[in-house]
């Protein structure tokens, strides 16, 4: 039976929702087979605990945060969505800008096509050169599984094209605006056609169609329609109370008992707020505060015993001693800022008023991060390579990771100064005056198996000129068992004015480890070293030795606890401080 105008008029006003529904039986289907969506233009970074030195390998746009941030951090960065060629629509719609936007000052296109005696469009008449039909399209195959559906769409209906390349982009993902714009062209292309009078039996067979199948699905399609506005209105309530569209907010808190020889039991602690900001996928500024309980160890309670801390955790000389979150200031302090960006894609640059060398240099897979593997500072960082002094509080500088054409070579250097805010008439202080740190490393990785990083520090510190070569190596013997080390070989000349002491020494430093993974249950870390901080003759009458091992079980995403069982002998290369025994129970929180 054929239907008038009228009719038609009045059935849709008696259905107000009919054609939405109709359209959207057959929309999904054909929005997923032809509309394409702006695609996000680069992988997901990997990305460590700070911010973006940007390194290479494994931990590359990963290496865009350092290892030691990322894991009591997270990551943040925004994913970039280029500007999307729309797909051209039916004459009748109205223009489409490149971010899918309707584009209200666009000149109309031209009339619809008209049609002929059959009610057919006329596709002699070629109002729409730029739109190729479906046997143009260079990307699509008349065996292709969707080329009926595609042919019926552009020839039968002329609701929807390819590119003007003549490609038709298929396996392309679809961007909300260009559906929005491809159902818009639908719906006036329906709207033309029932205001025309419809005379094609194929159309009149598809919209019968169309009412049997919105009858029968009617359920489904409510249920769908409600699903669907519950959706909006927590991504509504989400974006309401966000962070910040650009920046998100994470933190850590590492709080642990400690038992030890000659000291009494204690608790320490250590919190941190960071702000990761980023403006676009290839940034990221970090702003870091961090407070503690100014708790201490047995460690570090012998190591300043004689008012003269030499390698004790916030040692004047070298970092070598137990928990390296001890001696943290319970007042909020801002302990790293700093702003991180690629220039070209395999360059990164650093730059900020607080940075820390740890973030960009002589990292480790099994020793580099406090609240995850191995607590103590010694064997967190060679002391030689990554000095105290300008590590623990931080200073102005600059950081470069370059890693030529993502090759296994990576090339790192840094310049930081610890007192680049002071003005002194003294010679020191400034941004290239006692206290600085600049530092070079060479990675080169021979296979996902061994790493070889071969490392340079010159600096300047209360006086003493400071110049140490490195050597730090890494070999996995399996999927779950590695083994690293760490050596430095250092020359230390002046007379020191923070111990008052005159030093000329080749300081000799050395670390070994095991790190294991799985051990018993899955997902557990565990590790084992033994090394001496600080080798030498002329400070102290002895040699200091450390040995560390620990067992890391994740409790949840959020919690993970942590045994550790160290001992130190000859604290500060004092032979007078006997041996130390310690265990420390960590508790690790971050959210």
């Amino acid at each position: 039976m054929e239907l008038s105008v009228k009719q038609c008029l009045r059935q849709r006003i008696r259905s107000g929702n009919l054609w939405a529904w109709s359209l959207l039986i057959w929309g999904i289907p054909s929005q997923i087979i032809c509309f394409p969506k702006a695609a996000n233009s680069l992988p997901s970074p990997k990305q460590q605990e700070t911010a973006v030195p940007i390194f290479s390998q494994e931990n590359d746009l990963y290496e865009a945060i350092p290892e030691n941030i990322k894991q009591s951090a997270g990551e943040a960065t925004a994913a970039e969505f280029p500007e999307a060629s729309v797909i051209s629509l039916d004459t009748e719609s109205q223009s489409v800008n490149k971010s899918g936007n309707l584009n209200k000052n666009a000149q109309m296109p031209d009339p619809p096509t008209p049609a002929n005696e059959s009610g057919n469009p006329d596709t002699n008449i070629n109002t729409s050169p730029q739109q190729p039909s479906v046997s143009q399209l260079s990307d699509v195959q008349p065996s292709d599984w969707a080329y009926q559906a595609l042919r019926s769409l552009m020839e039968r209906y002329g609701v929807l094209s390819g590119y003007p390349d003549h490609t038709f982009g298929g396996n392309r993902p679809l961007s909300r605006y260009e559906f929005a714009a491809g159902l818009a062209a639908t719906m006036d292309k329906l709207d033309s056609l029932i205001g025309s009078g419809f005379r094609d039996e194929f159309i009149q067979q598809d919209l019968i169609t169309l009412r049997r199948l919105e009858r029968e699905y009617r359920s489904a399609l409510d249920d769908l329609a409600k699903r669907l506005n519950k959706m909006d209105d927590r991504v509504t309530r989400l974006e309401a109370h966000r962070f910040s569209a650009t920046t998100k907010l994470q933190g850590q808190a590492i709080v642990a008992f400690t038992q030890g020889s000659g000291a009494n039991s204690t608790i320490v602690s250590r919190e941190r707020l960071n702000l990761l900001t980023s403006f676009n996928s290839n940034d990221l500024l970090l702003t870091q505060l961090e407070a503690g309980n100014n708790g201490d160890d047995a460690i570090g309670r012998a190591q300043k015993s004689k008012n003269l801390n030499l390698l004790g955790t916030s040692g004047l000389i070298a970092s070598g001693g137990g928990l390296d979150y001890v001696d943290v200031d319970s007042a909020f302090k801002l302990r790293r800022l700093y702003y991180s960006f690629r220039p070209a894609s395999d360059l990164s640059v650093s730059v900020g008023a607080k940075m820390s060398p740890r973030d960009f240099i002589d990292r480790n897979r099994y020793a580099n991060n406090e609240a995850v593997d191995f607590s103590s500072s010694f064997f967190i960082n060679n002391p030689l390579i990554v000095q105290n002094q300008i590590d623990r509080y931080g200073g102005a500088g600059v950081a470069i990771s370059w890693n030529p054409g993502g090759s296994a070579l990576t090339i790192r250097s840094l310049y930081i100064a610890a007192d680049a805010n002071v003005v002194s008439s003294n010679g020191s202080g400034g941004l290239f005056k006692d206290r600085y740190q600049a530092s070079a490393e060479v990675e080169y990785s021979l296979s996902n198996q061994l790493a070889l990083r071969l490392q340079y520090t010159r600096a300047e510190i209360n006086n003493t000129d400071i110049n140490a070569f490195g050597v730090n190596a890494e070999y996995a013997l399996n999927r779950n068992l590695g083994i690293f080390t760490r050596l430095g070989f250092g020359n230390y000349q002046g007379f020191n004015t923070a111990i008052n002491q005159n030093l000329d020494i080749n300081p000799f430093s050395w670390a070994v480890g095991f790190g294991i993974r799985n051990l018993g249950i899955p997902g557990t870390v565990g590790g084992i070293a033994v090394g001496q901080p600080f080798v030498t003759d002329g400070l102290g009458n002895t040699t200091q030795t450390n040995i560390e091992a620990f067992y890391n079980l994740e409790l949840s995403d959020n919690v993970s606890i942590t045994p550790i069982f160290s001992v130190v002998t000859n604290a500060n290369n004092d032979s007078s401080n006997n041996t130390i025994w310690q265990g420390a129970l960590r508790t690790v929180i971050s959210f």
